[in-house]
């Protein structure tokens, strides 16, 4: 899957895993098992992961009851319509991360592997409102950056520029209303 492990991002999301939901915890996680399902394990989470159905056409998915909380990392942007995913979700509580989109670089897409490509990549308003309007809260979000040790232009600009948006939400209360009708007095 990789071949070299994203230490960094890893770090960054067990630390937030622990904030938001600390062990022993049950956690679903979108998409199939992985080197962080690993790290959850080995960090006293129960793991559940999907079995590589493309959650596109089967987003009505069965959650055990004992989950504490649903978790995507880096799935949603493969997926062309997350929207229905997260509607339908029966779960109370999500923690999820995906890639921003920066200027400097186009999505991410693999020339051998039709699963493994980015349709997309986003600024953080568009997640909110993605979220929002499928009917979550958002509670907690954090940036990260993505550093690496090669030379050159783009490697440099990853150690300043955020690459990643993480966001913990719970399920709401209240059904979604639309906050630019409010604003732009439509």
């Amino acid at each position: 899957m990789y071949k070299k492990l994203p230490t960094y991002r890893y770090k960054k999301t067990l630390k937030m895993l622990k904030e938001v939901c600390p062990a022993p915890s049950v956690v679903f996680d979108l998409g199939v098992r992985n080197p962080f399902s690993e790290i959850m394990k080995q960090n006293n989470y129960k793991v559940y992961n999907t079995n590589g159905e493309d959650l596109d056409d089967n987003y009505e998915l069965e959650i055990p009851n004992d989950v504490d909380l649903v978790t995507g990392f880096e799935i949603l942007e493969h997926l062309v319509s997350p929207y229905p995913l997260l509607k339908n979700l029966k779960a109370n509580r999500i923690f999820l991360t995906v890639p921003i989109k920066l200027w400097f670089a186009k999505a991410y897409k693999s020339k051998t592997d039709p699963l493994d490509r980015h349709y997309h990549e986003y600024e953080p308003w568009q997640f909110d409102w993605l979220l929002e309007k499928s009917g979550w809260k958002i509670i907690k979000k954090e940036y990260w950056k993505n550093p690496s040790n090669k030379f050159g232009i783009r490697p440099l600009l990853r150690k300043f520029t955020n690459r990643y948006y993480a966001v913990y939400a719970e399920r709401s209360k209240e059904s979604y209303t639309n906050y630019y009708k409010g604003v732009l007095n439509l």
